[in-house]
């Protein structure tokens, strides 16, 4: 669009550097900054119109913008042109991910090159490599603290070996996945460092106060992200004399976007990391970018200003990179995080999809799908060109963030259920097998979350120990059954390392003082590749999962109707115990896949007059495309086996194969 005030300000910053660019070859740039100019300035004006130095600041951003540009390997630049025209790339379902620490998969990026066949073997191309950017020792947050943007942490390697594993990665077809954490520092960061030290300008850079007036004005409706080990939201910095913001822990001070400089210094970091190598970066904690008093300060508009913004001044450098939000928030709030547009994400294209991961661990713990059919029904519909990340198990916690409306309607009362669910998978209610541990217990509240590794929360652990059999094949069909959901769900199925050979959970982290107080530790493990090798001997554990997994991925690849063009369908059926999905073919609706999941201890059976006039199975034969076996059929009837499921066409000629 063009718009003449933003254009005249265009004109007057071009002018003003013109000269110094004016040898390099700037064409793709001029045009996509021409085409996004008067989104940028819009965005830009609103945030920081009132202030005097705006003109100035717009320069500096229009500057960045360009030195990135002139900075992105030629090799980049083609592959950004090649998305621009196929803009629905990343919607294929030839997509899966996993997400894995470099040291605990590899130990170091030059061990993670080394394991990409291992990745290609199970048929993974997009790895999420957590973050990897120096963070002070003890106090990191998983790396979550940083204190250096731009360099990596001595025990992952240099920047020069994210390029080289990005390169690597690049012939092999896959995708890498890089994080910035983008709403705030380690304490240790330059900026605070020159904050402490007095220097104005950076005590800008964060949410600094000389007493406890305006804390605890934030206070009175600030929620506690942590609140065993850090509770409160502001912390005394002695050096200063003075209190700063820090919402997560204490070592962490949160960034202060009202503030363009700090905008423009954290946009240039995400384009360093997309020149080095990322097809897609993931921003960390979103929804905590605006503070506002007398709010929860999360989910602010502005906050969703700064990605579109973010968003748009990408498009002028990098158009082939994409974004990852990192909300865990409700389904109400998530769906935002795509951009509220008609078609086009206009924030992030990628969203993790958080409230179907709780759901799926709803229905383990309970047995029925009662939750789990309730919550996706009321799960906001995306945009087109958006998608979501699905996911069983992460580096994080699990939260119970359900809607309280959803859990009533299926005739729980909501403190209780969620009481019951840590109690299950803490392995505090009788019968459970589950071995989780709980994380942020809130004594006030009474709210709590779970970390444990997959296997671990699933029962494998107990029946490995226990040696029973039929307890071993339940948690190995369940595990298997829950990757299935999330590989025919609608989006990218992102695997967490491990979770592929059934990696227990790790308690050696509570001999490290520096992490026996976050029990998230214990689901991050460092994996044991003679284990790994196991996966080669038929019958075990780690081979039964890990061949499971890659025939998995395998049909999921050739199947289209897997592909994410808002394609699916949730069906009601009379079952409480299944799960049931349409996913339709986005050009050829007659080769649709039924997806059928038991989430009980008990054979059950989908009775095919329940999927009503819809034109399926009217030849009264059924196949499971990942076996390519007919179950077990009687009448209309077809017999789901204790925790598992099936994606189910008609078996015909031309049907899907």
């Amino acid at each position: 669009m063009y718009e003449q005030v933003s254009h005249a300000l265009l004109n007057d910053i071009l002018d003003e550097f013109a000269y110094d660019l004016s040898c390099q070859d700037l064409r793709h740039f001029y045009t996509r900054l021409g085409a996004n100019f008067y989104a940028i300035h819009s965005l830009f004006h609103h945030l920081y119109g009132h202030r005097e130095d705006f003109k100035q600041q717009a320069t500096h951003l229009t500057e960045r913008l360009a030195r990135a540009y002139l900075d992105r390997p030629a090799a980049l630049q083609q592959l950004d042109m090649a998305r621009e025209e196929d803009y629905n790339w990343f919607l294929s379902q030839e997509w899966v991910g996993m997400a894995l620490y470099s040291d605990g998969f590899a130990g170091n990026l030059q061990g993670l090159t080394q394991r990409l066949p291992y990745l290609q073997d199970l048929g993974v191309n997009l790895v999420h490599v957590m973050p990897i950017l120096k963070c002070p020792l003890g106090a990191s947050d998983g790396g979550y603290a940083v204190s250096d943007f731009r360099d990596i942490d001595p025990r992952a390697g240099r920047v020069e070996d994210v390029v080289a594993l990005a390169e690597s990665m690049r012939k092999r077809g896959m995708l890498l996945t890089l994080d910035v954490v983008v709403n705030h520092t380690s304490n240790e960061h330059e900026w605070a460092q020159r904050a402490r030290a007095g220097d104005a300008e950076y005590q800008k850079f964060y949410y600094i106060f000389p007493n406890r007036d305006v804390p605890d004005m934030f206070e009175e409706t600030l929620p506690e992200i942590f609140p065993e080990t850090s509770p409160g939201n502001f912390t005394w910095d002695p050096v200063m004399g003075k209190w700063v913001m820090t919402v997560f822990n204490d070592y962490q001070w949160d960034l202060n976007y009202s503030n363009p400089a700090v905008f423009i210094e954290m946009l240039d970091i995400v384009l360093f990391w997309a020149n080095q190598g990322a097809d897609i970066v993931r921003l960390d904690a979103v929804a905590f970018l605006w503070k506002k008093i007398g709010t929860t300060s999360q989910n602010e508009r502005e906050a969703h200003l700064i990605l579109q913004l973010m968003k748009d001044c990408c498009q002028v450098v990098a158009p082939g990179v994409l974004f990852i939000a990192e909300a865990i928030v409700a389904p109400s709030e998530i769906i935002k995080y795509f951009g509220e547009d008609a078609i086009i994400a206009k924030e992030c294209e990628i969203a993790y999809n958080a409230t179907f991961m709780a759901l799926l661990w709803d229905a383990v713990a309970t047995k029925n799908a009662k939750l789990l059919n309730q919550g996706v029904k009321n799960l906001p519909n995306k945009l087109d060109r958006a998608t979501w990340l699905n996911y069983i198990r992460c580096h994080d916690d699990i939260g119970l963030g359900f809607d309280d409306a959803d859990i009533r309607a299926c005739d729980y009362d909501p403190y209780a259920h969620r009481r019951f669910l840590v109690d299950w998978f803490t392995g505090a209610f009788e019968g459970s097998p589950s071995r989780g541990r709980p994380f942020g217990v809130n004594p006030k509240t009474g709210d709590a979350r779970i970390s444990g590794a997959l296997a671990s929360l699933a029962g494998l652990e107990t029946a490995l120990e226990s040696g029973d059999p039929e307890a071993i094949d339940h948690a190995v069909n369940l595990i298997l059954t829950l990757h299935g959901m999330i590989m025919s769900f609608g989006g990218i199925p992102l695997i967490w390392y491990g979770d592929e050979i059934g990696t227990l959970n790790d308690n050696s982290f509570l001999e490290d003082v520096n992490k026996a107080s976050d029990s998230r530790w214990v689901h991050r493990p460092r994996i044991d590749w003679n284990r790994a090798e196991r996966r080669n001997e038929h019958g075990t554990v780690e081979q039964r999962l890990f061949d499971g997994l890659k025939r998995m991925i395998a049909v999921r690849k050739t199947t289209p109707a897997f592909a994410d063009f808002n394609n699916r369908e949730l069906l009601d059926v009379a079952n409480p115990h299944l799960f049931v999905l349409l996913r339709t073919h986005p050009t050829m609706p007659t080769d649709s896949v039924l997806v059928v999941a038991n989430v009980d201890v008990q054979s059950q059976y989908l009775d095919l007059k329940d999927l009503g006039n819809r034109g399926l199975f009217r030849f009264g034969q059924v196949k499971d495309l990942l076996t390519g076996e007919s179950p077990a059929l009687f009448n209309t009837r077809v017999v789901i086996p204790p925790l598992r499921f099936y994606w189910l066409t008609d078996q015909r000629p031309g049907a899907l194969l």
